[in-house]
């Protein structure tokens, strides 16, 4: 049977948003994972290349994964909210996708400005499985939402972040309570130029 794969659209708090659910190629799934874009601002959309690879090396995992467009990307309906806005549409996305796959354990992944909305929702939940970051941006000061989070997250990094630079990142990291995990990933920038299969084998090893 071929795997499932799905575009729609998600009742968001600020009008509908894009979406594109997929599933394993090769087994039934056996998690369920929401994985959020970078800064809407800046070019992020949920076709971003790390995104993309973060979502196959899900797949690869047995995860049925997720995507979707914040409010105002695309053809997702809103304007940017500042973050506040956006980890609202990453819920009503979480929701539907717990809704198709209601028995599956829950992971949320993001990159750049998406880890830190996932980080945030992840935390306030406290159900989730896990949270993995990818290339978090250690430029943004507060990161109040973190302290004190016992969830299980995992930081994938480039070792050439410019902004994550994986000295600070460590000191971060250091700071917060277990279970944690860093993966320092030899790459040429922010985006994981030259190591784009790397990261994808790195998120599809994770346990």
């Amino acid at each position: 049977m071929p795997r499932k794969i799905e575009t729609f659209f998600v009742n968001g708090p600020a009008g509908r948003l894009e979406a594109r659910l997929e599933e394993p190629e090769d087994r039934d799934p056996i998690e369920a994972a929401l994985v959020c874009h970078p800064h809407p601002q800046h070019g992020g959309t949920m076709l971003n290349k790390v995104v993309h690879r973060v979502a196959l090396g899900l797949r690869r995992a047995g995860c049925v994964v997720l995507r979707f467009n914040y409010r105002g990307v695309n053809l997702s309906e809103g304007v940017y909210d500042h973050g506040v806005g956006e980890i609202e549409d990453a819920r009503a996305a979480l929701s539907l996708l717990l809704s198709r796959y209601p028995s599956l354990p829950v992971t949320l992944a993001g990159f750049s400005f998406g880890s830190r909305i996932a980080l945030k929702l992840g935390c306030e939940l406290k159900y989730p499985r896990r949270v993995i970051a990818v290339g978090f941006p250690t430029v943004y000061i507060d990161r109040s939402y973190l302290e004190g989070c016992a969830l299980p997250r995992v930081f994938i990094q480039s070792t050439n972040d410019e902004f994550g630079p994986m000295a600070e990142l460590e000191l971060m990291i250091a700071a917060l309570p277990e279970p944690k995990q860093l993966i320092a990933i030899p790459a040429e920038d922010h985006f994981f130029a030259g190591a784009l299969t790397e990261l994808e084998s790195a998120v599809a090893g994770l346990s």
